[in-house]
């Protein structure tokens, strides 16, 4: 298959400015190829969906972009992810633990640690070396307020955050990656596991986040990926087969395997 998402074609604003650009980027799993001569750039202050058919290659990409695969021995990128279009976060000099401040990652299933509330946001500063009480007091309330959560939480910052229901839960996690000011959110699934108003809280809360961080997720759901994203990349088997505005992605797809992944008779 040809990659069909080149910039030059998508359809997207040449006039935007992009927080990460991906160019030739392989991945393999020991020697089995996984992602395949991946390139798109994502707008800044906008959210991204990635979509596709499970085992399209739609998580793996998403967990190049905080070095995740690095936790395991033989895998390998080849490529560039480039974040404010000059540093190559792949790069083998950059530490992934630098990568992961930057690039903040929220998973399907909320994982606070088993601290409290207050120590889970702040649990970044810390890690940064921020030892200053009053500003670590102060980016965890900002954090918290960011994510809807501190009217909820102010008065039980001493608890342990799984007190905390499942959608208070996810929020916290949004929290703690926002408090290290990142340039990019990762959201893999994040509101597979929750309830409709959760889902929904979930939702409008990145809606809003949007105006202050760049935001990438994967979803399952063609119904959430229309409903909030900006943009809009279709992968399938390892490559990425179209990448546009939402809007025009859902109206006028441009590829025959994508219209045939929304009419439901791919995937």
């Amino acid at each position: 298959m040809v990659n069909h998402a080149g910039l030059e074609t998508n359809g997207m604003d040449v006039g935007l400015s992009y927080k990460a650009e991906i160019r030739a980027l392989n991945f393999y799993y020991d020697r089995a190829q996984v992602l395949k001569d991946i390139n798109f750039a994502i707008p800044e202050q906008q959210i991204t969906a990635l979509m596709g058919p499970s085992g399209c290659g739609k998580t793996t990409l998403l967990r190049c972009f905080n070095r995740m695969h690095d936790l395991y021995p033989n895998n390998r990128y080849t490529g560039e992810i480039l974040l404010d279009r000059q540093h190559n976060i792949l790069d083998t000099t950059i530490d992934p633990i630098e990568v992961r401040m930057r690039i903040g990652m929220v998973f399907q299933k909320p994982n606070p640690f088993p601290k409290s509330v207050y120590e889970n946001v702040a649990y970044g500063l810390r890690v940064q070396g921020n030892t200053k009480a009053s500003e670590i007091d102060d980016r965890v309330e900002s954090a918290l307020k960011s994510a809807a959560l501190w009217n909820e939480v102010k008065d039980r910052l001493k608890e342990p955050a799984f007190n905390l229901s499942g959608g208070q839960q996810q929020r916290l996690c949004i929290a703690r990656a926002l408090v290290t000011n990142p340039d990019l959110i990762l959201f893999d699934e994040p509101t597979s596991a929750l309830d409709p108003m959760s889902t929904a809280h979930i939702e409008e809360l990145m809606r809003q986040l949007k105006s202050q961080v760049t935001i990438l997720i994967v979803t399952h759901s063609l119904q959430q990926a229309a409903r909030f994203s900006d943009y809009a990349a279709f992968m399938y088997l390892g490559e990425l087969v179209e990448f546009q505005k939402t809007t025009k992605l859902f109206s006028e797809p441009q590829h025959q395997l994508t219209q045939s992944y929304l009419a439901g008779t791919v995937g």
